[in-house]
């Protein structure tokens, strides 16, 4: 048995190294064409033959195409803004549907769940138009605009979050509420450092979906390019006209993107663990 289970630990290791090589592959592809030392977005070996740092110097010094800095404020600016509502929107939402009690729960539970089987694209229409009639499409209104739309929808997706706090144990609140804490006490003393692991999760989710969003982002701004997120200057890139000589510095540019959501995930991965241990004694 003993010898059957080593066996079977190291195939089960060799198919996740395996696994892991083919899906660093594209990724290491993509950081040494974004050193490469030429033009052009097809090359003959599969590594340059020279490297050069002035891919990622261009992206922030020559602006004759497009600002990248501007870019990537703009959808920094975006993200973090979006990440703090969409989460503070899907805690309360999930807190209440968990802990609480009330009239129209259930029939907003279905109603989430119904308009969550629909794509978000399918309105985005109807969404510029609304918006459009706010005067909200043109100018400085264009990154609240897509502020609002990317978190005022945060809501209903909160599903996951309510699965987690279901679980948390329902004799806490009601210790603390013996001991005469509020709603508001116990959301934030009790039930927000239980959720921590949960809240990382939502955090990092929150900030990726304006970060590496184009639909709407390219609905929104159509033509606006001062206000321009960092998925339409990267496709903008690729357009035919520029692709033989932008296609290099595509590259630095989607290295530089995948840098935030690194240092994010770095700083919170440390939350990942266990929240619930020594809550409550058996």
């Amino acid at each position: 048995m003993h010898a059957k289970r080593v066996m079977g630990d190291i195939i089960t290791y060799i198919f996740l190294i395996v696994l892991s090589v083919i899906w660093l592959i594209p990724f290491f592809w993509l950081v040494m064409q974004s050193f490469r030392d030429g033009k052009g977005q097809f090359i003959s070996t599969f590594l340059p033959k020279a490297y050069t740092v002035n891919n990622y110097k261009a992206l922030f010094t020559q602006f004759d195409v497009m600002n990248f800095p501007r870019m990537f404020m703009n959808t920094f600016f975006i993200a973090c803004c979006t990440c703090v509502i969409s989460t503070f929107f899907v805690l309360s939402v999930a807190y209440c549907t968990s802990r609480l009690k009330w009239k129209m729960r259930k029939p907003y539970m279905n109603m989430a769940m119904i308009l969550n089987l629909f794509p978000g694209f399918m309105t985005m229409i109807a969404v510029y138009f609304i918006l459009k009639a706010l005067g909200m499409t043109e100018g400085n209104r264009i990154p609240l605009a897509l502020i609002i739309c990317f978190s005022s929808g945060s809501g209903t997706g909160f599903f996951v979050m309510k699965g987690f706090m279901d679980t948390i144990p329902k004799a806490l609140d009601e210790a603390a509420t013996l001991d005469g804490c509020t709603r508001w006490q116990i959301f934030t003393k009790i039930t927000l450092p239980l959720s921590k692991p949960m809240i990382v999760y939502q955090i990092i989710t929150s900030f990726m979906a304006p970060w590496v969003d184009f639909v709407f982002a390219k609905v929104i701004c159509r033509t606006n390019s001062q206000y321009f997120t960092v998925s339409i200057g990267l496709w903008s890139m690729l357009e035919k006209e520029y692709v033989d000589a932008w296609f290099v510095r595509f590259c630095a540019g989607a290295v530089l993107v995948s840098i935030p959501i690194a240092i994010l995930f770095m700083i919170t991965q440390k939350f990942y663990q266990e929240a619930m241990s020594g809550a409550v004694k058996g």
